[in-house]
Order: C-alpha cells, then sequence, then structure tokens
C-alpha cells in the first residue's frame, strides 16, 4: 500500500487507493535457464523464489499443477521460479543437483532446499510458509510482479461482479463501496476477493474523519484503550506501517478481556484481509496473534 500524504492535519484519502485484484491470465510462475537464472536470482533480494527443479525427460504434471496453484494462491508472496534440468545444465552442475524434483527457497542470493521428491500439497504449503515466515523476520517483505497472458487476459476481461463496488470507487464514496462488497458476501461468504474489497473500502471510511495529529495523542496516553489503538493502527496501515499496525493491535489484545479484545481481534483479522492472507507481515502477525491469545 503507498504511503499516504497527511496535510493540514487532515488526511488527504485520494492518495489511498484499495489493491486491484490480479489481472486476468495472472500468474506468478516464470520459466528459468541458463542464460536467465542469474537475472531471475538477483529477484530474491526483493521478495522470496521458490525454485523447482524438473526434468521434461520424466516430468510430474500433476507435482507441478501443485506448486503452482500454491504459487498463484499465495499471490505475490514469492514467485516460482521452474527450471528444466535438461535444458539448464549449467544450473544443475553447478549446484550439483543430483535428483529431481527438488524444490529449493532462495532468500537474498542464498539457496535453502526445502524438499526433495514429490509431496502433497498441504506438505509443500507447510515448507514455503516457513520461508516466508524466514522473509518477513529478515525484512524480506516485497511483493512478486504477476507475469501476465496477454491473450488470457484479453479473453477474460474485467469481472462483473465488482462493477457497483468499483464504480463506488471510482467516485469516492466508500461507504456505498462497503455496501457493495456486503452484497457479494452474503452470496458468497467465502469470496476473498470481495473480503479484501471490503476491508479497504471500510479502512478508507474510518479515515475520512480522523485527526492525525489527536489520534497519535489518543493512543500515546493509554495503550489499552482499543478505539484509540485502532484508529492509530488504521493510521500506520494506510502509511504503509504494516509490522506497527499489526503489533499495536495485538498489544492491545494483551492488555484488555471481554468485549474490548474481541473487538481487537476483529479489526485485527480484517486488517489482514487489507494487506493480503499471503503476505509475509500477515504470517508473523498471525503467530504473534495466537501467542497473545493463548
Amino acid at each position: 500500500m503507498s504511503s499516504m500524504p497527511l496535510r493540514g492535519g487532515a488526511i488527504d484519502l485520494s492518495a489511498l487507493k484499495p489493491t486491484p485484484p490480479p489481472p486476468p491470465g495472472a500468474s506468478w510462475v516464470v520459466e528459468a535457464d541458463d542464460q536467465s537464472f542469474e537475472s531471475v536470482l538477483g529477484l530474491s533480494m526483493q521478495h522470496p523464489l521458490v525454485l523447482e527443479f524438473w526434468s521434461s525427460r520424466a516430468p510430474d504434471p500433476q507435482f507441478a499443477a501443485t506448486l503452482t496453484e500454491l504459487a498463484n494462491e499465495a499471490a505475490g508472496a514469492y514467485l516460482l521460479v521452474r527450471i528444466d534440468v535438461d535444458r539448464a545444465p549449467t544450473i544443475a552442475q553447478a549446484l550439483q543437483i543430483q535428483s529431481v524434483p527438488l524444490v529449493v527457497g532462495v532468500l537474498g542470493g542464498q539457496l535453502a532446499p526445502l524438499f526433495q521428491g514429490t509431496t502433497d500439497k498441504a506438505t509443500a504449503k507447510g515448507a514455503i510458509d516457513q520461508l516466508l515466515q524466514v522473509a518477513a523476520t529478515n525484512g524480506v517483505s516485497g511483493k512478486a510482479q504477476p507475469v501476465v497472458d496477454p491473450n488470457a487476459a484479453q479473453a477474460a476481461g474485467p469481472d462483473p461482479r465488482f462493477d457497483a463496488a468499483d464504480a463506488a470507487l471510482e467516485r469516492g464514496d466508500f461507504a456505498a463501496a462497503v455496501e457493495e462488497f456486503d452484497k457479494l458476501l452474503e452470496a458468497n461468504p467465502a469470496d476473498s476477493e470481495a473480503a479484501a474489497g471490503r476491508a479497504q473500502a471500510a479502512l478508507m471510511v474510518r479515515l475520512g474523519g480522523a485527526n492525525p495529529a489527536e489520534v497519535k495523542a489518543k493512543a500515546d496516553a493509554d495503550p489499552a484503550d482499543v478505539d484509540a489503538q485502532l484508529a492509530m493502527a488504521d493510521l500506520e496501515l494506510a502509511s504503509g506501517n504494516v509490522a506497527p499496525a499489526f503489533a499495536r493491535i495485538i498489544e492491545a489484545i494483551r492488555l484488555t478481556v471481554g468485549d474490548d479484545r474481541e473487538r481487537a481481534r476483529k479489526r485485527l483479522l480484517e486488517l489482514f484481509e487489507t494487506v493480503g492472507a499471503s503476505d509475509p507481515a500477515v504470517l508473523k502477525a498471525r503467530r504473534d496473534l495466537t501467542s497473545a491469545l493463548f
């Protein structure tokens, strides 16, 4: 989320835009070979990479599909890089790869084996989630950019479900956008895109009447004042300070009980939707939330 400028103690909402859904045909999977590997590896300074070493002589389409599904569900938390060792012999020799499939994580140019051979989706996800947790701890929290198939994007076109909500967002009527997203969620409570859109629109509604100086003063005065901490967390999130916003609410959860604690917990989960469930900061905050609750 981009930083939101403050003018004269008021918030300029025009700079705060909801995170758009990925374009049709988007994927977070790329192919690499001997020529492109080094440049792709450099991306690990910005965000995690997951390397899938495989062989075109003995492919496993089901396992490849599983890793692709995980990468696309993560929506930019990492980039899946597929490397056919038969077409990239220099890489295979340099890394002394003896057998495939082999899945390796990369953070800051450093390789860390995740697992050898095929495995089920849950096990693969668990291994990759551990990589993302390490990435969050070490500050590697950038987002991978999607690769878009122009033909698929043109064929898919815009999703008409969001026409009314998008129109409300375009004219700056965030309350109306919340209502439109609520309609979508009433029809399908499992609609993750609608849930994320609603969370972002609701954040902008709350920010509309906020005075940053007053909010900060109240939050500083009483760490257990849930309303003040939630308002300050909104400001921090809107300014791009995601981790401090989460930490602030988790501390409020630790200090409170009953209805106040439950309100803070629900708001934290809503902010998770705003940022995206696969974001490394969200993964870390979920662990911290569990610790605070139990």
